[in-house]
């Protein structure tokens, strides 16, 4: 009874408004495509789920024959055989169920590899934008809470609706068989139970969605300060004491819906327990005075108690076993709506290497517009619903020029201009809504991913580090890479020395998001990560931005070797880092306006010559300001 029981309160306190829930069309052929590769497995636990539901029923018709045709009549030896075939069917059944959580254990685990592989690596082929909308906590619930919830359809529910419904049907069965009288009457208490569980039911459901919410809630909390960026702006501005105060609270309500959910099981518990109880005292009741008159024998009333106590639970869980098989169709409907979400940045079925040799860069009437949000993200993924849900304004527009094997190209111009939303096209983060940006004569989109990886590396203002050590760091780029090619990087990064005191050497772990290093180290373990690589193309996206000005001349030296050679496109905030450029393209409201070298630039008296006097007017000011 206790196993029925807690069974049918998680049953009964799901989320029942499912059952009204509209599945997408093809959804459960789907969802049964993903059995396919267990369908034996399946299979067989599901004959032993059969199975173990009639040993169940089978062993109340045992006592009554132990009863009736071996104790009365005194016959010892069919009692010994009878209760040595009841423990028989009682280590059969322990053995069905360790062989049947196995069986359970290898299909939902081996359903949660599947789609948890399947749905990171979509996620990971989606475009930048997708990533800059999405909630990190809304993909990682998908990786884990809705891909459990989806398998339990294959395990939990599945066995759940199978044994439940064979038991019902036995038990029911059996029971009329032995007296349809006292079965009627004890059915009779059904409705007196299962319309104040419902209600009950409704009351948990609500509890759950609220304890989800309230843990979501305190999870965030703690998300937000565990990490390194958090937790140092709570040491700048937070307040200790505040902060605890609002985490106590956030504790405490969970405590407190904690508490209220365990006392409202409790009391469906009670309830489920009482019933059967009353259910019980109503056959042995009845039962014990039709057995009294002869109508009825002590073997046969014992056997129907025994199937009542096995009756209630099953019966209360098959009343909502709708909602059961709804809530793990709808996890399953969740997981779909991220695999069904197309990559907007995707390899072409003809994809082609780009051509060896120095790179050239061809930029054909560029223009772009940010997509719209419905073609890159899920509405369900983000944190909040927003308006912005259409396409975006023009950011670059008639954007053409090339850029030479070899030739270092800056762009400059004021913020917002759309110089990084032009080398995110030269990296492929995204395609041009018109024009094309081709490589030695292929178009980025006519290209194989593989090469343009090997091709095209960036190094962002800031840098990204993985909480790991430098050299898996450094590996990440080039996975065969030996240790002399990493301590060539970082020499040739300038970095070396500095690597080469730390205690551990190469095997430092750098911290969360590489907090541990300064950002001009940072920077130069991203540029010897980039030399490690060896791409042909580099884009620099002010990578000198943020450094104060020792780091920047660090950083830049470190630059200067790795653009050597090599075809490059610079974002320069500070144009005294780009006056050596081949080539400079200034930019303002998407367009190029200026271009030519820095001289000529400043002959020129435009834009550029303006930014450039403003800059070091400033920095000038600056400079008398600290000396008085």
């Amino acid at each position: 009874m206790s196993m029925a029981g807690w069974q049918a309160i998680h049953s009964l306190s799901k989320d029942a408004s499912v059952r009204s829930k509209e599945l997408a069309p093809g959804t459960t052929r789907r969802v049964l495509s993903y059995a396919a590769p267990y369908r034996r497995i399946i299979a067989v636990f599901l004959s032993l789920v059969v199975v173990d539901a009639v040993l169940i029923v089978a062993t109340p018709f045992l006592l009554k024959s132990l009863i009736d045709d071996g104790i009365y009549p005194k016959n010892s030896g069919l009692v010994v055989r009878l209760s040595l075939l009841v423990a028989a069917i009682a280590v059969l059944s322990a053995g069905l169920t360790l062989v049947s959580r196995w069986l359970s254990s290898r299909i939902g685990e081996g359903l949660i590899v599947d789609l948890r592989t399947q749905v990171f690596a979509h996620v990971m082929r989606q475009p930048i934008a997708f990533f800059t909308r999405a909630q990190t906590g809304a993909l990682v619930s998908r990786l884990n809470n809705d891909v459990i919830g989806a398998q339990q359809a294959f395990t939990s529910v599945l066995s759940s609706v199978v044994s439940n419904a064979v038991s019902l049907a036995l038990i029911i069965g059996g029971m009329l068989y032995l007296s349809w009288q006292l079965t009627i009457a004890s059915l009779l208490l059904v409705p007196i139970f299962l319309v104040p569980a419902r209600a009950m039911g409704g009351r948990l459901a609500a509890m759950a969605h609220e304890q989800m919410g309230l843990n979501a809630d305190l999870g965030t909390r703690m998300t937000e300060r565990f990490n390194v960026a958090g937790a140092l702006l709570v040491k700048i501005y937070g307040n200790p004491d505040t902060e605890d105060r609002e985490y106590s609270e956030r504790a405490e309500r969970v405590r407190d819906i904690g508490v209220r959910i365990a006392v409202n099981r409790s009391v469906f518990f009670v309830g489920l327990t009482l019933v059967a109880a009353l259910a019980t005292a109503l056959v042995y009741g009845f039962g014990g005075v039709m057995a009294v008159g002869g109508g009825l024998s002590v073997g046969t009333l014992i056997a129907l108690t025994a199937l009542l106590g096995r009756l209630y639970g099953p019966l209360t869980t098959m009343s909502n076993a709708r909602v059961d098989v709804m809530t793990a169709l709808v996890s399953f409907e969740r997981v779909f709506e991220v695999l069904d979400l197309k990559p907007l940045v995707a390899e072409a079925a003809d994809a082609v290497p780009l051509p060896d040799g120095p790179v050239r860069v061809d930029l054909d009437h560029v223009g772009f517009a940010y997509p719209a949000a419905d073609d890159v993200s899920l509405s369900s993924l983000e944190s909040t619903a927003t308006g912005d849900r259409g396409a975006g304004e023009v950011v670059l527009d008639d954007i053409d020029g090339t850029i030479e094997p070899g030739q270092m190209v800056a762009l400059v111009g004021p913020s917002g201009a759309g110089k990084s939303t032009l080398t995110a096209l030269v990296a492929r983060l995204y395609d041009p809504t018109s024009g094309a940006v081709r490589v030695n004569g292929v178009d980025l989109r006519r290209a194989t991913f593989a090469s343009l990886r090997d091709t095209v590396s960036v190094v962002t203002q800031d840098a990204h580090l993985f909480h790991d050590t430098i050299r898996a760091n450094l590996l990440y780029a080039a996975p065969s890479a030996s240790t002399a090619d990493i301590e060539s990087a970082l020499r040739a990064a300038r970095i070396w020395e500095l690597v080469e005191r730390l205690p551990s050497g190469l095997d430092t772990v750098v911290g969360d998001r590489g907090h541990r290093l300064s950002g001009g180290e940072k920077q130069r373990i991203a540029i010897a990560r980039l030399l490690l690589k060896g791409p042909r193309l580099v884009v620099l996206d002010e990578a000198t931005a943020h450094l104060d000005s020792e780091s920047e001349v660090a950083v830049q030296r470190a630059l200067d070797t790795a653009l050597e050679g090599r075809t490059s496109l610079v974002i320069a905030h500070r144009l005294s880092t780009v006056r050596h450029a081949d080539v400079i393209l200034v930019m303002d409201r998407g367009r190029i306006v200026e271009r030519g070298t820095h001289a000529e630039l400043l002959a020129n008296g435009g834009l550029y010559a303006d930014l450039y006097t403003t800059q070091f007017s400033d920095q000038a000011i600056l400079t008398t300001d600290a000396a008085t």
